[in-house]
């Protein structure tokens, strides 16, 4: 799907990030100059159709896109932990971009690479159907006042859309601490004809995905994590349009 087709009208306003301030430390800066343009990229300079991971990455290796990667704590440890995988993260602020550049030398990261700006857009513009390994989405912002649940990131066609980036048995992986959101992850999800629950409702919290100081914060103040795990159907319940 190329940036000429239509979008979704309310894709407009639903977008993957909240903007934040941009103020940086010496370390996060030297990492911005030093690694930026060999490990990232912005998506609103990409250039038009969908983007050669393998090329970028040097090799050809499943591709697994993680959707707001925050300061990097998580996605650092998760893309250490899978070097067999062409690890994408997308973020739009640039100090935990930069903070994520500081933790991939400090592992000696090869199989990470970095994206700054709307995951919708990536997704809708660059990355082609049926590519990807896997995605994750962990704690997005949960709009949790009710006038404002609209503005969250998982709606219908958010979903279908994620959904058919996924190469068939792709997995689609959420972790949120808001038990609302939680429940209409589950939803929204459940209602995607190209995806199947992979557990009766809440699937068990892996052991590779790391409890973060956001985590353990939540924690603190009672909110319990949940994870949710979807995988793309070989063959769709219904028809699923290509580039949906």
């Amino acid at each position: 799907m190329t940036s000429s087709e239509q979008r979704p009208s309310h894709w407009r306003t639903i977008v993957s990030y909240v903007q934040r301030g941009e103020r940086q430390t010496a370390g996060q800066d030297r990492a911005w100059n030093q690694y930026w343009s060999d490990l990232g990229k912005h998506v609103a300079e990409l250039p038009e159709g969908p983007l050669d991971f393998d090329s970028w990455f040097g090799r050809g290796a499943p591709v697994l896109l993680e959707i707001g990667s925050g300061m990097g704590e998580a996605t650092s440890l998760l893309a250490r932990g899978a070097p067999e995988l062409n690890y994408v993260a997308v973020e739009v602020y640039k100090p935990g971009l930069s903070q994520l550049l500081l933790r991939a030398e400090e592992y000696g990261l090869k199989n990470l690479r970095l994206l700054r700006g709307d995951a919708v857009r990536l997704l809708h513009d660059h990355v082609a159907p049926a590519s990807l390994h896997g995605v994750r989405l962990f704690f997005p912002d949960p709009w949790p006042k009710k006038k404002h649940h609209k503005r969250r990131i998982v709606q219908p066609d958010f979903v279908a859309l994620v959904a058919s980036r996924l190469a068939p048995g792709g997995v689609f992986h959420m972790a949120t601490d808001w038990q609302h959101y939680a429940e209409q992850m589950l939803e929204v999800c459940s209602a995607e004809p190209a995806l199947r629950n992979l557990h009766d409702g809440w699937a068990p919290r892996p052991d590779f995905r790391p409890v973060t100081k956001f985590e353990q914060r939540a924690r603190v103040e009672g909110r319990i994590a949940r994870d949710l795990m979807f995988e793309r159907v070989t063959v769709p319940r219904n028809a699923v349009p290509e580039g949906a």
